[in-house]
């Protein structure tokens, strides 16, 4: 009997993996691709399956290799930027391999809804010479997950399975079979030569992987993901992968009727070489379709350079498709249709665009007391807005508005480029901001390097006891597993002393004058000071039963707006005085700044 199932894709991903019988996955929180491990982590003990959250993308692939040497199949999971941070070990496993599969499990974010680039995983795989595979759809995301660890195998490679954001949380019928529940028996070969990645063992292992590449190719070739679709009087053709080739393939059905356009739908990469040269022999003018990178073009290119020169090839480099943002229907099947010379269609998001013209900005913003925001408020009020303020990456940069974050670049950043900025000869006064969970991700290394270096800034860790920006994942610093397992808290104060910093102050954002008096004894201290600005993420102590009474404005309001410029969603202006909506948590910070005693609590 055939199940299906309603899936999200990375459900579906997550599906594929139960059914390879994998042991163990790793991971880092990072939209678009947590929810792998939020749905498995609760049928870890079910179906003993160990499911972390690692501190960092790096830890979650060498936690996979290590799985993968002793013969389990594993997979690590991460959003596109994190396999930059797992680029080490990434690469060289390339030249190890594998023994159980091992699936590397990305998802890209076109458009960057939620990253600060939109790279294409795919040239990771070309890079390591690896196999990957790009599901369309969250069917094929279950199918290609399982496929890819069978393939890994196979190779005895790492296989990349990427995915996008819409594949990752589009939702669909899915055909889904059983997990898995026999596996063999994990036992570590010991093998020097392979698994010690000494430059005299690195060279023999480099051309092993790349005496696999016919073999990587031919596995390819056969993949049931590439379907040519050959239309006989048609000299015009469409390649395309990933989620394009649906909105391709659904554009060549509308315009079926005004032209004959053959189509190459292609899942895996490196494309298969035969099929691609069939059909380039067969066109004589082709526009390659895809998301971000001409990855894909690259390719068809130099096949038609042996196999048909003359053709016409449409795509990124011809200005047909755009190499950034995210592609959909409308821009698929105008691109298809300009190539067959027939009319365009005016996608219905133009009225979004003409809407958007007339209606108010609605920049994203910190919850209703969040203790982030009061944070960010004593910072600017002890620092002055002329000191410099580099952040990093986590749900504070949302308060990028308030005037206290002058820079944002990557994971872990904000303490190094600090301190680049002061080796630099800048005198301003210097305050970074990190997150919990991103501090043990990455700023670790940097708040060492601070110290060591005689770095003069300050660092405030925001401590809201979760890696909430991603979904409220638990780190180790909140004492529980991805399981649910209770375990060792790590101590910030412990962890940055043990660094070597010798100012280390804690102080609650709640107390606006205290936290005010603790960033001024930071900015004067000679040397490196670390501010711990700790309290739970508003949401999560709803979600535990702890509620406030809200708070009220009063009739000493004089309309100075001190209390609205402080930037809550509970606080709006009504005519000439504030008003404190329903959206108040309690936190009562707003009646701490409030120069006119015009805030309190009701009663």
């Amino acid at each position: 009997m055939v199940m299906r199932e309603y899936l999200l894709g990375n459900a579906a991903i997550a599906r594929g993996i139960l059914e390879a019988g994998a042991r163990v996955v790793a991971s880092y929180p990072g939209t678009p691709a947590s929810e792998v491990v939020e749905i498995l982590a609760p049928l870890a003990k079910k179906y003993d399956l160990h499911v972390e959250w690692s501190v960092n993308e790096k830890a979650a692939l060498e936690v996979a290799i290590g799985s993968s040497w002793t013969g389990m199949r594993a997979a690590a999971v991460m959003k596109h930027v994190g396999l930059n941070v797992a680029a080490d070990p990434f690469m060289t496993l390339a030249y190890t391999g594998v023994r159980g599969g091992l699936v590397v499990i990305v998802s890209d974010d076109p458009f960057c809804y939620s990253s600060q680039n939109e790279q294409d995983s795919r040239r990771y795989a070309q890079f390591a010479c690896i196999p990957c595979l790009d599901p369309a759809d969250p069917q094929e995301a279950r199918d290609m997950t399982i496929y890819a660890f069978e393939l890994s195998e196979e190779l005895e490679l790492p296989v990349l399975l990427r995915s996008t954001t819409r594949v990752s949380h589009a939702r669909a019928d899915v055909e889904v079979g059983q997990p898995k529940e026999t596996r063999a028996t994990p036992q570590f070969l010991k093998n020097p030569a392979r698994w010690v990645a000494l430059p005299a063992h690195a060279r023999p292992r480099h051309s092993v992987l790349l005496e696999k590449q016919d073999a990587i190719k031919s596995a390819l070739e056969k993949s049931p993901w590439n379907q040519l679709v050959l239309q006989g009087r048609s000299e015009l053709g469409v390649i395309a992968s990933g989620i394009s080739s649906l909105y391709a393939e659904e554009a060549i059905k509308q315009l079926e009727a005004e032209a004959d356009i053959s189509f190459l739908r292609i899942g895996t990469f490196p494309p298969p070489e035969g099929l691609c040269s069939e059909f380039i022999r067969h066109v004589s003018k082709v526009m390659v379709i895809e998301e971000l990178e001409p990855v894909l073009e690259e390719y068809v290119e130099r096949v038609a350079r042996v196999h048909n020169p003359d053709i016409e090839i449409l795509g990124k480099r011809s200005g047909h498709i755009p190499r950034e943002g995210e592609l959909d229907p409308y821009i698929v099947r105008n691109a298809i249709a300009d190539m067959a010379s027939l009319p365009l269609v005016e996608p219905p998001s133009q009225s979004l665009r003409e809407a958007a013209a007339i209606l108010p900005p609605r920049p994203p913003a910190l919850c209703p007391g969040c203790g982030h925001r009061a944070a960010y408020y004593a910072m600017r009020e002890a620092f002055g807005t002329d000191a410099i303020f580099p952040s990093d990456i986590g749900c504070y940069t949302l308060a990028v508005d308030m005037g206290t974050i002058d820079t944002c670049l990557c994971m872990g950043s904000s303490i190094t480029i600090g301190c680049g900025i002061r080796f630099s000869g800048e005198e301003r006064d210097i305050c970074c901001s990190i997150g919990d969970s991103t501090f043990l991700h990455t700023g670790l290394p940097g708040l060492l390097n601070a110290v060591y270096n005689k770095a003069k800034i300050t660092v405030a860790i925001l401590d809201n006891s979760t890696t909430a920006m991603t979904g409220h994942q638990p780190h180790p610093g909140t004492g529980v597993t991805a399981s649910g397992d209770k375990t060792k808290s790590v101590s910030f104060e412990a962890l940055a002393r043990a660094l070597g910093a010798d100012f280390v102050e804690t102080v609650d954002p709640y107390n606006v004058k205290a936290t005010i008096e603790t960033f001024k004894r930071a900015r004067d201290y000679q040397g490196l000071s670390v501010v711990i600005v700790k309290r739970a993420c508003v949401i999560n102590e709803r979600r535990a039963g702890i509620m406030r009474k809200p708070f009220m404005v009063n009739e000493n309001c004089t309309g100075c707006r001190e209390c609205v410029e402080f930037g809550c969603p509970a606080i709006e202006f009504d005519g000439d005085s504030a008003r404190i909506n329903s959206l108040c948590t309690g936190c009562g910070v707003c009646a701490q700044i409030c120069p006119n005693d015009a805030i309190e609590m009701v009663k």
